[in-house]
């Protein structure tokens, strides 16, 4: 038999390629937070924005834009922006809920504190299976999640609608970057009445 896999949920891996300064982990350690589900955040929104972080927002900004061009290959004059951007710190004993991204075409996450051994990041399948079989061996076909390894200076990008979650943490404390992301330009075309000018 051959078997073919068809609309595959596309995540990206990104590596930084380099350690973090002196300057963008003294950001990172100093930011205010509050309690999250699970774990806390932090109280700015847009820490990309700072000039502190303006290298890792130009590697955001270049994935983002290769993950768009080897995944959709826009026809029309089309990027995303990077829209809200903040900080995850999640604690020995604790976990970052089950959830998606709403208001976001893409998001990403970057680690700053992760350990490739034990951290992994959880993704679900959503939707109703009107029939479930049981099985012994789960695949990228049967499987209702998937994870992936989660390493220091490692980013992944991934659909905003899909629901992920990181299970509760064991070791050293974990730290990451998430940032969402929207369409500027021109979706769709003027011909085929789908035309959406989205403007920054």
């Amino acid at each position: 038999m051959n078997l073919h896999g068809i609309f595959p949920t596309p995540v990206g891996k990104f590596t930084l390629g380099r350690d973090f300064t002196t300057e963008e982990s003294d950001f990172i350690a100093a930011q205010p937070t509050h309690k999250n589900m699970g774990n806390t955040t932090s109280n700015d929104r847009y820490v990309l924005r700072h000039d502190t972080l303006a290298n890792l927002l130009a590697f955001a900004q270049t994935s983002v834009d290769e993950y768009v061009k080897a995944v959709y290959a826009p026809k029309e004059a089309v990027s995303l922006r990077i829209t809200q951007s903040w900080l995850n710190y999640t604690k020995p004993g604790e976990f970052h809920h089950k959830h998606a991204h709403p208001n976001s075409f893409i998001s990403g996450v970057l680690y700053f504190k992760a350990a490739r051994e034990r951290d992994k990041i959880y993704f679900y399948r959503d939707g109703y299976q009107q029939i479930k079989l049981t099985t012994d061996n789960w695949n990228l076909y049967n499987s209702e999640s998937w994870w992936f390894e989660a390493a220091t200076g490692e980013m992944l990008l991934f659909p905003s609608s899909l629901t992920h979650m990181v299970e509760t943490v064991q070791g050293d404390e974990r730290i990451s970057l998430s940032f969402n992301t929207f369409p500027v330009g021109l979706a769709g075309s003027e011909e085929s009445l789908t035309a959406l000018h989205l403007r920054d």
